[in-house]
């Protein structure tokens, strides 16, 4: 599966077409996954900058609690180096 996703991330990378990238996904993608990972980066913005509780980011956004839940959940079990990585790569 790892070998997969690779090939996968190297096909994204490797598009420096903004409009053929958006037509990969399309491609790839339902428009429910397209929401959901939309979302989720949503939702791992707004607890990683803190400034908003967990109700106001479901009203906010529109995401139920339990997505918000699972996200948190999952940022709690990282290390702080994880947490740290992933602060680099979607909040800058």
């Amino acid at each position: 599966m790892r070998a997969e996703w690779g090939l996968v991330l190297e096909k994204v990378v490797n598009h420096h077409d903004h409009n053929a990238l958006l037509e990969l996904f399309e491609l790839l993608l339902t428009e429910d996954e397209r929401s959901a990972i939309a979302s989720r980066l949503k939702v791992f913005q707004a607890l990683l900058e803190g400034e908003l509780s967990q109700r106001q980011i479901a009203s906010e956004f529109q995401i139920s609690i339990a997505t918000i839940t699972r996200c948190s959940n999952y940022l709690k079990n990282m290390t702080e180096e994880q947490r740290d990585k992933i602060k680099l790569l979607i909040l800058e």
